[in-house]
């Protein structure tokens, strides 16, 4: 017997092991608002009540009309078919959420015992009637989003606080991205990417087209201005620099005369290159980086020598120290302005925001290519993540206890089904002084 009782244990472990995983228990509905729900509940028995009252009064009064004839036979008929019509839809309403009168009737308590089938009806139901591109892109163009958009940045409280909600988020940002995020990044990102990609075509087209529209000579001008403005201003300092290299032999009467020549002549070809555009250095050096550009793209000798100092800068332990210290300081500026509310980064984004709503309220056809846009995105969203988000609705409707859900929905909509006992009731006394009315008329 013992090794019966041992064989039994092992077959059933063995059965328990292999049985499927339970199924999670239903959760509860969270009643959201007590308050609410206590109003509603008031209102589903005061129309109850009226319900109810009426089948009453149809009862009295067929009790009291019974086997009269003339025009209490149709009172009485009248009364036979409410009553009829009230009971009947009395027990429609009532087979939705339990069984009438606690019998297990078939087709009855239809909302606990099929509600996983109702909740998947009504996935289907929102798929195929609210999620279909004509019905959005007409609600998104209805909702006119750009033009509220334009109208609520026009107030200046507003404005002001998306800019306190957009610098918040910053801070917060800056703050989470640490020294080792950026070591990690130069490290593993962009070093990487940028030995695998020749810099010689990169630079050399760049320096191409700097040259062909000219953009260099802003920069030309700006050195050659401050060079001049620093000789101008610093005569004593260039002297003593050139002294020093001066031969030990050259009289100091010579080397004043000399550096102070030079000092002259410097200026003199200084302020030649500043006033003339076209000087010969300017010419020259626009050569000297046009065969610089053409040998990035077409000498191997030149792309060979980028691409090895490329490398020699890319192994120097310093790129990351540097990138570091870079975007330290870059982070540290960043918070001080935008933590400031006077900060010109704040400022900045003010004004922006201002000019944005002012072209949202002025400009028609911006309003409409953002309108389109807003609509072509929620298609896209609809079209990729419907499915997702419609089976949501099945997916928590299943977890839902049954009785529970009956009894919540019940809350929600039986006031108004209470309607249908009460015009049965009504509709029914018609219909049955209608049918008297007739059968007499036969006879």
């Amino acid at each position: 017997m013992a090794a019966t009782s041992a064989t039994s244990s092992r077959g059933s472990s063995a059965r328990s092991s292999t049985s499927p995983p339970p199924s999670p228990p239903p959760i509860s509905l969270i009643t959201p608002d007590p308050g609410a729900d206590e109003a509603r509940r008031r209102g589903l028995r005061r129309m109850r009540t009226v319900a109810v009252g009426l089948l009453l009064f149809a009862a009295c009064v067929y009790v009291a009309t019974l086997g009269r004839d003339g025009f209490w036979g149709f009172v009485n008929a009248g009364a036979e078919a409410s009553m009829v019509g009230a009971i009947a839809d009395w027990f429609a309403v009532t087979a939705l959420f339990k069984h009438p009168l606690g019998l297990p009737i078939p087709h009855t308590a239809l909302v606990p015992k099929r509600k996983d089938e109702l909740g998947k009806g009504l996935e289907e139901f929102v798929g195929e009637n609210f999620l279909q591109e004509d019905i959005i892109r007409e609600r998104v163009a209805a909702a006119t989003i750009s033009a509220r958009v334009g109208a609520w940045l026009e107030e200046p409280a507003h404005a002001r606080r998306v800019v306190d909600e957009a610098a918040e988020v910053a801070v917060i940002a800056l703050g989470k991205v640490r020294d080792d995020h950026i070591a990690d990044l130069v490290t593993h990102a962009l070093v990487p990417r940028f030995r695998e990609e020749p810099i010689s075509p990169l630079l050399g087209s760049t320096l191409m087209e700097v040259l062909r529209d000219d953009l260099h000579h802003g920069l030309v001008d700006l050195a050659v201005e401050e060079l001049y403005s620093w000789l101008r201003d610093n005569p004593e300092t260039f002297t003593r620099v050139l002294e020093e290299r001066a031969p030990w032999w050259a009289p100091p009467k010579l080397n004043d005369a000399v550096t102070s020549r030079l000092h002259v002549q410097a200026l003199a070809w200084l302020e030649d290159i500043r006033d003339d555009p076209h000087h010969r250095a300017r010419e020259a050096l626009d050569s000297m980086l046009g065969q610089l550009a053409h040998d990035l793209l077409n000498d191997e000798e030149t792309v060979r020598r980028t691409e090895a100092l490329k490398e020699r800068l890319l192994e120097h332990p310093q790129v990351v120290t540097t990138a570091i210290s870079l975007w330290k300081a870059m982070r540290s500026a960043l918070l001080g302005s935008i933590r400031d509310p006077e900060g010109a980064v704040r400022h900045r984004l003010l004004v922006e925001l201002s000019s944005f709503a002012e072209r949202l309220r002025d400009d028609a056809a911006l309003r409409e290519r953002l309108d389109r846009v807003a609509a072509d995105l929620t298609v896209f969203a609809v079209e990729r993540y419907g499915a997702e988000v419609t089976t949501v609705i099945t997916h928590t409707i299943e977890r839902w206890d049954g009785k529970e859900a009956a009894r919540r929905i019940e809350l929600h909509v039986g006031r108004d089904l209470q309607f249908i006992r009460i015009n049965g009731t009504i509709v029914g006394g018609l219909v049955g002084v209608l049918i008297h009315a007739i059968s007499l008329l036969v006879h």
